[in-house]
């Protein structure tokens, strides 16, 4: 027998309920994950970012470790070379196995400093040139061009120069190369910002001007700032390592990746295998920084999303 039919209220219930929309973090990687070549960016980034956590455990030697009887030990598979160091020995007798494990900590903590101090100094500046017009603006974003037009590891240079080589102030040298690039974006965005509807609305609520700033602004203009961060994160990491192999950027015996390639200049045709692995960590580490831009900038970029 037919049970009561259901009252109004209840059919209306079941007619307008529909599935949950997905929240933004599923959202993000649905449109993000359709980018093959992002996925797979990312998933090395992260097996890069473990491995420098985790070096310690890894790393099958300590990286300032001499062994004196194994100078440019060549890789397993190549005849002398030994399971005790699988990538070979540099001309010091270290394990290139472990200063590249342990040269993934250094690259990718530099690269990230440098963008957070380029990324915060440009959003700061760029607020204040976009927010105050006139003369001050003018100001900033001569100074921004005159900076722009010099080439960027001759800036670095110059800066690294002054102030003396070390891993610290190239990493000040790399900031002050990026930060017009943050600066312009960040202004750019700031001044389509500011003729909207939201902006005008907060201004007659009475917010004040740092409020106006960071909190109303600000949020719209991430977008572009965070895909250009992540595409700068490979450039830096790319500059260090140049600064580094001119001898200006992290000093030995730290197993910077750049530091590396310098020191094996002069074996590279008889112990190859000390200026290629070093490479490749390098390649491989931009390739993929390179990748999961591409996949943030088509998931940020609405008319680059997919459906």
């Amino acid at each position: 027998m037919a049970g009561p039919p259901e009252t109004l209220p209840e059919a209306a219930a079941d007619i307008t309920a529909g599935p949950e929309p997905p929240g933004p973090m599923r959202e993000f990687w649905h449109h993000y994950r359709q980018n093959r070549g992002a996925v797979v960016g990312l998933g090395f980034l992260v097996f890069l970012v473990l491995l420098a956590l985790f070096a310690d455990f890894v790393a099958p030697h300590p990286p300032d470790a001499q062994y004196r009887d194994a100078f440019l030990t060549p890789p397993v598979w190549q005849e002398g070379g030994s399971w005790r160091f699988p990538l070979g020995t540099d001309a010091t007798g270290r394990d290139i196995l472990s200063r590249i494990v342990f040269g993934s900590r250094y690259s990718l903590s530099i690269g990230f400093l440098v963008i957070v101090l380029s990324l915060l100094g440009g959003i700061t500046i760029g607020l204040v040139a976009g927010f105050s017009g006139g003369w001050i603006d003018s100001l900033v974003m001569r100074l921004m061009d005159v900076l722009i037009a010099i080439p960027g590891l001759l800036l670095a240079l110059v800066v690294v120069a002054i102030m003396g080589p070390g891993l610290f102030n190239a990493m000040f040298a790399i900031a002050i190369v990026y930060l017009p690039h943050f600066v312009r974006l960040t202004r750019a965005a700031t001044l389509a910002e500011l003729s909207r509807d939201y902006v005008t609305g907060s201004r007659v609520a009475g917010a004040g001007l740092p409020r106006l700033m960071f909190v109303t602004v600000l949020p719209n203009c991430m977008p572009p700032l965070i895909v250009q961060a992540t595409l700068s994160f490979s450039t830096a990491v790319l500059d260090m390592a140049a600064l580094g192999f001119l001898g200006m950027g992290a000093q030995p015996p730290t197993p910077e990746w750049g530091t590396m390639l310098a020191d094996a200049r002069e074996f590279i045709l008889r112990a190859w295998w000390v200026v290629t692995f070093p490479g490749m960590a390098i390649l491989l580490t931009v390739l993929a920084i390179n990748l999961v831009g591409d996949g943030l900038r088509d998931v940020l970029d609405p008319k680059l999303k997919r459906s």
